[in-house]
């Protein structure tokens, strides 16, 4: 069948007012979320799914295994999935080459859901110029999320920095009360997502787009503000003891939810732990960007369909789109997983103060980046990641070291 044909399939499935469940079939769902509040998130889709009739057959991959691969591995092997989790566009970019992508601009737009998107979310979903992703989740990369109770007792206010310099000048303060500052969890991932926050908080959009759009420019290595990004993670790595080396980044949250630590700069997925720990946000907890942030990185977990199958299965396919695309749905995914809903018109009561907060934050199209994964080459961003942790792990490597090797691997695979 060929992607004319799926583009008309999906122009005549109307999300508000089409029933699939008529022909029940098993879709094969293929993600890499293991967390609690992540499979609490799914099992509402899923519960959802099987009320059409269809049901759910899982393939999970642990999260930062190269599941890109894997993915098309099960394509090229004859055993595809039918819907799977995926951000990166040269994946998109390689299903369509082989005949298999599935456009959904049209039924984007026959159901009237782009506005109803933020920016970042909106921009998110397309390869290309057509839209071939189905946005679930919203996240801001690099939130502060502290401990309420342990803010009082240490006699500090994090909504009242407005820098990094102004946070670490508390650190003393916070030790002094009896509390480690800030919790982290050493392993490539977290320091990873943690770099990439930090440029775009302290070195700015300009200096970000450069290091990790889709064009990078090599020149940006060199700016101050980036070294003064590498100068603050440095900061960030001068927290981690023994106990940090590969410690999950949930297992860190809980440092902060059970009061050993203040606080936690990751994505802000960390509400989820949060939540499943029954904390209030605004109650027990805060949220913030990093202080006197630039720019932030948003993060836009999001499905692709797979075409090259039957019609029945196609249709099954938009109606699991339709599932995650309903507001009321988007509503009780994120309370479970603790995203934001990707829709404006989620129900309102259903935004506690943390999802409050990152709409906010959102409202300015020009102080948000979209994540790595989006949107730079998949080698040069590992690249990146194996320089930041060799940084973050070795004291002795200094930044203008970490400069030269990111200049070096440029060369090699983008020069």
């Amino acid at each position: 069948m060929s992607i004319k044909r799926f583009a008309g399939i999906a122009a005549g499935l109307m999300l508000s007012t089409a029933s699939f469940g008529a022909m029940a079939t098993d879709l094969v769902i293929y993600h890499s979320w293991s967390a609690p509040p992540e499979i609490a998130a799914l099992n509402v889709i899923k519960g959802e799914l099987e009320a059409k009739g269809h049901t759910w057959t899982d393939i999970a991959i642990p999260h930062d295994t190269g599941s890109n691969v894997n993915l098309m591995s099960l394509i090229t092997g004859g055993q595809p999935p039918n819907v799977f989790m995926e951000s990166n566009p040269g994946v998109y970019r390689d299903i369509a080459g082989m005949g298999l992508g599935f456009p959904l601009t049209q039924w984007f737009n026959d159901n009237a859901i782009v506005d109803k998107l933020p920016a970042a979310v909106a921009a998110s979903i397309s390869v290309d110029g057509e839209i071939v992703k189905v946005p679930q989740a919203l996240h801001i990369d690099g939130m502060l999320y502290y401990n309420m109770e342990v803010a009082k007792a240490a006699g500090v206010d994090p909504a009242a920095w407005d820098s990094t310099d102004a946070m670490f000048a508390d650190f003393q303060k916070i030790r002094d009360a009896g509390y480690a500052p800030l919790a982290v969890g050493s392993q490539p991932f977290q320091v990873g997502y943690l770099t990439h926050a930090l440029v775009a908080a302290v070195a700015g959009p300009d200096v970000y787009k450069k290091i990790y759009g889709e064009e990078v420019d090599p020149t940006a290595l060199d700016d101050p503000n980036f070294a003064k990004a590498l100068e603050t993670l440095r900061l960030f790595a001068n927290e981690a003891g023994p106990e940090a080396q590969n410690r999950p980044w949930n297992e860190t949250t809980n440092e902060v939810i059970t009061g050993k630590a203040l606080m936690q700069i990751h994505g802000d997925w960390m509400k989820g732990e949060w939540l499943g720990a029954g904390k209030v946000a605004g109650t027990d907890f805060g949220c913030i960007e990093i202080p006197g942030a630039q720019a932030v990185v948003v993060t836009v977990d999001a499905w692709g369909l797979l075409g090259g199958q039957a019609e029945d299965v196609q249709n099954a396919e938009l109606d699991f789109a339709s599932v995650v695309l309903d507001p009321e749905s988007q509503a009780k995914f994120a309370a479970a997983k603790g995203s934001t809903p990707v829709r404006l018109d989620a129900p309102a009561e259903s935004l506690d103060a943390c999802s409050t907060e990152v709409l906010r934050i959102l409202e300015d199209p020009a102080q948000q980046v979209q994540n790595p994964h989006n949107t730079a080459d998949a080698d040069w961003q590992d690249s990146i990641w194996n320089v930041v942790f060799n940084f973050w792990s070795d004291s002795s490597m200094t930044v203008e070291d970490a400069i030269a090797e990111m200049k070096d691997n440029y060369d090699t695979i983008l020069g």
